[in-house]
C-alpha cells in the first residue's frame, strides 16, 4: 500500500511538468499565431487609387451625366469607357503634384417640370444604372458620386433612399440645391435655395455612415450656381470621415465664371473644399473654354474639375 502511494506521488511531479510544457508550447504557437495575424491583418478598405482620405492627396476630376440624356452631361452619351479614358486624359493636366481620383457624377434623382404621382417633381433612377455605373467607376478606379436634384422633396428623404449605395467605399453624394424647391414652387419657374443646416444634417448622417461601416473618407458636394441658392452656410460643420466640396457653376464666358468664382469663395467657410465646374456647350457659346492652367490660376486652387 505504501508502495503504491509513493508510486502516485511519484509520477504526479511528472504529470504537471508534462501538462505546463504542452500548455507553455499552445501558448506559444497562440502568441506567434496571433503577431502574424496582427501583421497580416488588413488596414482597412481603401479609395480606389489608395488611402483613405480624399484630400490633399488627390484631385477630383470628373464629368456628370445620365445614360442617353445628352443635355444633362456628357458622361450620358457615346460609350462609357471612352468617356473615362477622356476624364483620364482631361484629368492628367490638373495632377500637379497630386493623384487624379476619376469622378462620375451620375444624377440620380432627377428633377421635373412636372408633379409625378407624388407630387414632387422628382424621379428616382433605377438600380440597375446605378449598379452599371458602379462597376465602370470600380473598372476605372473611380468614385461614383450620386447627384441629388430634390424637385419639392427633401435632401436628406432622397440620401436615406440611396443608402445602400452609400455604404459602399467608392460612392458619394453631390447635391443640387438650385433644384431644391417650396412647397409651393415649381422646378424651372424660380431657383431653388437650401441653407448649411440642411446640408450639415446630410454630412452628419454620411459621417454616421461612414463610422458605423469604418469606410474610407466619403465625399459629400454641393454645387452652387450664385450665391443666394445657398444661406447660412456656416452652420455647416466639419464632420470626421466627410470631404466636403463646394462646386461653383457658373456659366459664361471666362472672365464671367471667375468672376462668380470670387463672389461665392468669399462666402465659403474655410474647412469647405473648393470645386469648379466646366459646360462645354454653355461656356462654348461665349468664348474659348477655360484651359487647364486658366483653371489652376483661381485661388484658392480648385480641389475638384467637373465637366458637363
Amino acid at each position: 500500500m505504501e508502495q503504491r502511494r509513493q508510486y502516485r506521488w511519484d509520477i504526479q511531479p511528472r504529470f504537471f511538468v508534462i501538462l505546463g510544457l504542452f500548455l507553455a508550447l499552445v501558448l506559444g504557437v497562440w502568441g506567434i499565431g496571433s503577431l502574424i495575424g496582427g501583421a497580416m491583418a488588413p488596414k482597412g478598405v481603401e479609395l480606389p487609387r489608395g488611402g483613405r482620405t480624399v484630400f490633399p492627396e488627390h484631385r477630383l476630376v470628373g464629368y456628370s451625366g445620365y445614360p442617353g440624356a445628352a443635355a444633362l452631361g456628357r458622361l450620358g452619351t457615346g460609350d462609357i469607357d471612352t468617356r473615362m479614358a477622356e476624364i483620364e486624359q482631361v484629368g492628367a493636366d490638373y495632377a500637379r503634384g497630386r493623384k487624379v481620383l476619376p469622378v462620375m457624377e451620375l444624377i440620380a434623382v432627377t428633377v421635373h417640370t412636372e408633379p409625378g404621382a407624388d407630387g414632387l417633381y422628382r424621379a428616382r433612377i433605377k438600380d440597375d444604372i446605378v449598379e452599371s455605373w458602379l462597376a465602370t467607376a470600380r473598372k476605372h478606379k473611380a468614385i461614383l458620386l450620386l447627384n441629388i436634384q430634390p424637385g419639392r422633396s427633401e435632401f436628406i428623404e432622397e440620401v436615406r433612399h440611396l443608402e445602400k449605395w452609400l455604404v459602399q467605399p467608392d460612392v458619394g453624394l453631390a447635391l443640387d440645391p438650385e433644384w431644391s424647391v417650396g412647397p409651393d414652387e415649381v422646378p424651372g419657374k424660380v431657383y431653388g435655395h437650401t441653407t448649411g443646416l440642411v446640408l450639415d444634417e446630410v454630412a452628419s448622417y454620411v459621417a454616421d455612415l461612414v463610422a458605423e461601416h469604418k469606410l474610407p473618407e466619403k465625399v459629400v458636394l454641393y454645387h452652387q450656381l450664385h450665391a443666394d441658392i445657398v444661406s447660412e452656410e456656416d452652420r455647416l460643420v466639419p464632420h470626421e470621415g466627410v470631404a466636403l466640396v463646394k462646386s461653383i457653376d457658373g456659366i459664361g464666358s471666362a472672365a464671367a465664371k471667375v468672376n462668380t468664382w470670387n463672389k461665392i469663395v468669399s462666402t465659403t467657410p474655410s474647412h469647405v473644399n473648393l470645386g469648379f465646374k466646366l459646360f462645354y456647350d454653355e461656356d462654348a457659346r461665349h468664348g474659348p473654354l477655360m484651359s487647364a492652367d486658366q483653371v489652376m490660376e483661381l485661388k484658392p486652387e480648385p480641389q475638384y474639375i467637373l465637366y458637363e
